[in-house]
This record gives structure tokens, sequence and C-alpha cells, in this order.
């Protein structure tokens, strides 16, 4: 039951990152100029018109994965670096914002909802089952929106970073086009390869490859501790205990 509550927790994260993720991409490419997304219907909170479903059970497996992206055409912004830029930040700040209230928001759940009536939660396994499912889901939403901040700002091709990098960069520069050329092969490797320490981690006595996983690294230990804090360390002034599952 433990593992079907985590599945389920996991797709519902996912739903709440990817789906206002998508529609601020959408919206935002809207408000500088370009309508193509708005007119795809992909302007839309409704999360079967963003969701990639390889892309979906990837991230409620595993924390990472990624959505369907929405259209842009760059060509019609009013302001192409200013569009660019903003467009393609707009994903990521907005899933900071649902991490930065959703981290309180499960320890309030957890705390002072579920373990101050543990008894009457434990003689009650249907509703016991339902808390469960709502601390998880908004935990995940916290855990799984830094995981997706990071993993988007990397400046590799199709992801959010390139498009920050193509922002500021000549078209003609020669890093821009190893970039967009080979970025979606960087990327498979670097998904292979962390899953191959996954592997290795949990199933032989090689601790030290956990230091070669390097997009584990980044989506874990980087998320967690440089990106992530800001978000911990400010709610644990305001008296919310760090809690880290």
């Amino acid at each position: 039951m433990g593992q079907l509550i985590e599945i389920i927790a996991g797709i519902i994260a996912v739903i709440f990152i990817f789906a206002p993720h998508e529609f601020a991409h959408a919206f935002v490419a809207y408000k500088c100029g370009d309508g193509t997304a708005k007119m795809q219907g992909r302007m839309t909170l409704n999360p079967i018109k963003h969701l990639d479903p390889t892309g979906f059970i990837l991230c409620a497996i595993t924390g990472f994965g990624w959505a369907k992206p929405v259209p842009v055409y760059p060509s019609n912004f009013r302001n192409y670096k200013k569009g660019l830029f903003c467009t393609a930040i707009a994903g990521v700040v907005t899933n900071y914002i649902f991490a930065f209230i959703a981290y309180p928001l499960s320890l309030v759940i957890f705390n002072y909802v579920y373990v101050a009536n543990l008894g009457f939660f434990s003689a009650n396994p249907i509703l016991d089952y339902i808390v469960q499912v709502l601390y998880l889901s908004v935990y995940y939403i916290y855990l799984y929106g830094m995981s997706v901040f990071v993993f988007n700002l990397l400046p590799i091709f199709p992801l959010d970073g390139f498009r920050i990098v193509e922002a500021f960069t000549r078209q003609v520069n020669p890093v821009q086009r190893f970039l967009k050329t080979y970025g979606f092969y960087i990327l498979i490797i670097l998904v292979l390869e962390s899953f191959l320490c996954d592997v290795l981690i949990r199933y032989t006595d090689l601790p030290y490859v956990q230091y070669f996983d390097i997009l584990g690294y980044w989506l874990n230990w980087f998320a967690q501790n440089i990106i992530g804090f800001p978000i911990w360390a400010l709610w644990n002034l305001v008296g919310f205990p760090i809690v880290f599952v």
C-alpha cells in the first residue's frame, strides 16, 4: 500500500508541476507578442493538453521528466531577446513559486494535522491513506518542483536553459550551434549515465559510484541544498522545521 500511495502522490504532483509550467510559457509568450500557443489551445491549465505520456510516467516515478513543449515562435515577439528570455524562465519561476508554497503546506499537513491526530487517523484507515496521499502529493510538488527547476535550467537543447542562452548570444555562436545540434544526445547520455549509477548503487557495494552520477547530483543535492535553500531556510525562520524524506 505504501508504494501505491507514493505512485498516486507522484502522479498528482506531476500534474501540479507540468500544467502550470507549460501554461506559464504560453501565457508569457502571448503577452510578448506570440499567440501561437493560445491559438493551439495550449494556454490552459488543463493537464491533458500539456502532458507527454513518457515524460509524465518518468517524472512520477523518478522525480524528473518532461511535458509536451509549448509551441513558441520568437520571430513574433515584439522584442526578440526580452520575449525569448521571459518566456524561457516563466515555467521554472512558476515551479519555484509552487515549491515555495508547497513546502510549508506539506509540513502543516504532516506535523499539525497528521501527527497531532495520529490516533484518530490510525483508527480510520481510509482517512489515514487520504491524508498520506495529500501530504506526499504536496511534498512531492516541492521536491519534484526543485528537480524540474534545475533540470530545465541545464543549457542543453531543447530545455529552457538553452533558450536563456539563446536569448543572450548571437545565433551564429558556435557554442549555441553545437548545443542545438548535439544537445538532445548529451541529455540522453546524462539520463542513461544517471540510471546506470543508480542501478550500481542499489545492487552493488561500490559507494563511490554516487560521485559519478552527474545528473543525479544536479537534480538532488544541488536542487535541495542550493536552489531549495532560500525556501526551507526562510520557512525555518518562521517556525517550520526542516524535513527531508
